[in-house]
């Protein structure tokens, strides 16, 4: 019997990610080659015709899978039974703003969506913030969506996973897919703290640690770490624009992990609610190794810290332990 349609928000749709993203949603990269979907898509009104063009598109694809779409500038009428919801819309820090003024804004954003969530998405919809400051952004999230499960409110660290993982391909000459156990810890900022201690390769001769076959812990310890850091920043001077695409794909391994599960001997990075797992304050949303099953996640537990790790891990705790604080100020 053919599968019920799942509802999957995309906020800030008309944007480059946004636009990148519906079409591989509505491909099955998010929930599976079998799962019919129907997209909702917000934004806000300015975007209202940009957004207009979007569904155009996508019905201009005939894609299978897509059995409806919701274009609107509507926050309740986007979030009616959604069972999914990527939140990539978001205030941009612009040229001469402060830290505090870009926080401000998505703390009012952040608010006023979580209310339309909590009262009109279906009662288990998982959600995953993309938009900066993502890990920030979830905690307001949450704060404002009380009967919400804290389980279900993540944020992506999935990109820098994925960027670990590109850099470590790239630089044994391996394919991707044969790297695995990454970790990101943190926050998705220039803090976070890509952690190789625990990953591996698959090789002819079996598994390998990616530090034996890497050999060179200086590159691991610095360039590898800032490189992962700095990408984005990166592809913004090649581009002239934010990554879109390779963000859209990594929020589709996300969901898609975390609804049908990692596979077994591995594990990916999550923004999560922490438990105070690895000494890190509870409270906080913080990167970290996580596995899927039966669409709940789980923090990977006992993996070995040494104290380079413990410091790039507590320093990046106490930038989200600033950002929290500077948030809450924001309501008042």
């Amino acid at each position: 019997m053919a599968k019920q349609p799942a509802r999957v928000l995309v906020t800030g749709a008309a944007g480059q990610i946004g636009y990148a993203l519906v079409p591989m949603i509505a491909r099955g990269a998010m929930l599976g080659p079998d799962q019919p979907v129907i997209i909702h898509m917000l934004d806000i009104e300015p975007a209202a015709e940009a957004l207009k063009g979007v569904k155009m598109e996508l019905i201009d694809a005939a894609l299978p899978l897509l059995k409806g779409v919701v274009a609107t500038t509507d926050a309740v009428e986007a979030c009616k039974g959604v069972n999914v919801a990527v939140m990539v819309g978001g205030f941009p820090r612009k040229e001469g703003m402060e830290r505090k003024d870009v926080m401000s804004k998505n703390v009012s954003i952040y608010k006023a969506q979580a209310s339309a969530l909590e009262q009109h998405a279906a009662p288990d919809c998982k959600v995953l913030v993309v938009a900066n400051p993502a890990n920030t952004n979830a905690l307001i999230l949450k704060e404002f969506a009380p009967s919400f499960p804290a389980k279900n409110i993540t944020c992506l660290t999935r990109l820098d996973h994925n960027r670990a993982l590109g850099q470590v391909s790239e630089r044994l000459d391996v394919h991707v897919g044969d790297v695995k156990n990454v970790t990101i810890w943190g926050n998705h900022s220039s803090t976070q703290y890509p952690d190789v201690n625990h990953a591996a390769v698959n090789t002819a001769a079996g598994e390998k640690s990616v530090r034996e076959l890497v050999a060179n812990d200086q590159w691991l310890n610095t360039e590898f770490i800032t490189t992962v850091q700095q990408r984005g920043a990166a592809i913004i001077k090649a581009r002239k624009l934010s990554s879109a695409l390779s963000a859209a794909s990594s929020a589709c391994d996300h969901v898609r992990d975390w609804v049908l599960g990692t596979p077994k001997g591995t594990w990916v990075s999550m923004g999560v609610y922490s438990d105070g797992s690895y000494g890190i304050p509870a409270g906080l949303i913080y990167s970290f190794p996580v596995t899927c099953e039966k669409g709940e996640w789980s923090i990977v537990q006992g993996l070995k810290v040494d104290d380079f790790s413990r410091a790039k891990m507590d320093a990046t705790a106490k930038e989200l332990v600033e950002e929290k604080s500077l948030a809450y100020s924001c309501l008042n």
